[in-house]
């Protein structure tokens, strides 16, 4: 799971500083303040893991992100800046690392892992931007390993490796090997020469493993959602998300279908299908009373979403019931169609739904992580979403250490996030002013204008 992400120098961030991410993390917040970049961070490290080609630093463009380029990302457009990236994140078991010239010798073992990278843009032989890795760090518990460059002027780099305390552990070259170290592989690889040159260096590959898996188990789901359709083809594709428009969710559900899938329901109790348990939770958020995926004909490939809006309302077609469904169905789907332990990032998961839809989604999103062990990770404008997570601290159903929420706002042109504090009773005790609009406000100058009438 994520614990920590820092950005310097990122779009309209200076500088966040640590932001603690819990099990559930919200940024809140008004239009342009700063919310989306949040989440993009995360996403571009993601489409350049995914990436074929190992010459990009950062892959701008993709099918998750368009962020243009370095001087589109770079915070107050100044190409003379250094870009910075950092998380910190635990893993389910620890990460051993051996000296493998003495595999009896413990250089280091954790659970919690860190990373940092550092870019900048210099000028190629031509007027175009070349990106350069100042250096990347790996940290297993306080022992860290990573490349820095040697100067400014060549691209030549070394490794370094630092522990607190100092340990003996010191990376030994092979003989007839005095070439020095080529660039990283995109922002965050040893290339191969450091395992070519070094006789105790290969056990750098688990790192960058650990990131990359790390990085593939984050999942999006973008804030406008693909319309419902009146039929589904689908041949057999198992998709390993719902798409960034949720395109693929009905893909997903038939995929589940397939392979037997379920969700334990606790101790003695029945396991539920993926589609039961959808269902079960738009019937609990009031949307619909019935929904089933069926052929339009036995063995047919082509499928067909039917919903009763009410027990005693006809069976009618998705298409034919109000928008909501549509829009929340690929967030519940995600939520419990992706593995156990991934990090899902949901761009405003309440789009066109009800208020009291909205605060019910609050509740998905927890028994998401009580049940699965995500991670949610959300932008949002929905002060319903909000005042349920406190609701249900208040309730004792949830902890307030397993809860982060931020608000985010522009000064002086720069982005500033401020961490709320919810106490165990879910109140939060500073909260901004006019975080949701100005609603005093509106109810005075209403009161004031019936007066005039």
């Amino acid at each position: 799971m994520l614990t920590e992400l820092t950005l310097i120098h990122f779009k309209s961030w200076c500088d966040t500083e640590a932001l603690r991410l819990a099990p559930i993390t919200g940024f809140f917040g008004s239009n342009s303040s700063g919310k989306t970049s949040l989440l993009q961070s995360l996403l571009l490290l993601k489409q350049t893991a995914d990436s074929p080609d190992n010459s990009l630093v950062l892959q701008f463009e993709g099918n998750l992100v368009s962020l243009g380029d370095f001087r589109s990302v770079i915070f107050d457009h100044d190409v003379g800046s250094e870009l910075t990236f950092a998380l910190k994140w635990t893993e389910p078991k620890p990460i051993t690392i051996k000296d493998p010239l003495n595999p009896n010798r413990f250089v280091a073992q954790s659970p919690a892992l860190q990373f940092q990278t550092t870019i900048r843009g210099e000028n190629g032989s031509g007027k175009s931007l070349r990106l350069v890795v100042s250096n990347f760090r790996y940290a297993v518990g306080e022992t860290a390993f990573g490349m820095r460059r040697k100067s400014e002027q060549r691209l030549d780099y070394e490794l370094f490796m630092e522990s607190e305390p100092a340990a003996s552990f010191k990376f030994i070259r092979n003989q007839g090997r005095g070439w020095q170290l080529p660039s990283p592989t995109k922002c965050y690889g040893f290339p191969d020469q450091a395992r070519a040159y070094y006789q105790n260096a290969g056990f750098l590959s688990d790192l960058e493993l650990a990131l990359e898996n790390l990085l593939r188990r984050i999942y999006y789901l973008g804030p406008l959602r693909a319309y419902p359709e009146r039929t589904y083809l689908w041949a057999g594709a198992q998709p390993s998300d719902m798409g960034r428009a949720g395109e693929q969710a009905i893909d997903a559900l038939l995929s589940s279908r397939d392979r037997e899938k379920s969700i334990s329901q606790g101790k003695g109790r029945k396991r539920m299908s993926l589609e039961e348990y959808v269902a079960q939770w738009l019937q609990t958020l009031g949307l619909i009373a019935e929904f089933a995926v069926r052929p339009v004909a036995e063995g047919s490939q082509i499928f067909q979403v039917w919903v009763k809006k009410t027990q005693d309302a006809p069976e009618v077609l998705i298409t034919d019931v109000g928008f909501g469904v549509s829009q929340i169905l690929p967030v519940i789907v995600l939520c419990f169609y992706v593995p156990e332990g991934s990090t899902i990032i949901l761009e405003q998961p309440e789009i066109h739904l009800h208020p009291s839809v909205q605060a019910g989604l609050a509740d998905v999103l927890i028994d998401a992580v009580k049940k699965r062990k995500v991670q949610i990770i959300l932008e949002s404008h929905s002060e319903h979403l909000l005042k349920r997570l406190q609701r249900r601290v208040a309730e004792g159903e949830w902890e307030s250490e397993s809860v982060a929420l931020y608000f985010c706002e522009t000064e002086a042109s720069a982005s500033k996030i401020t961490l709320l504090q919810m106490d165990l009773f879910g109140n939060i005790e500073n909260w901004p002013k006019d975080f949701f609009g100005d609603q005093f406000g509106e109810m005075a100058e209403t009161h004031l204008s019936l007066i005039h009438i």
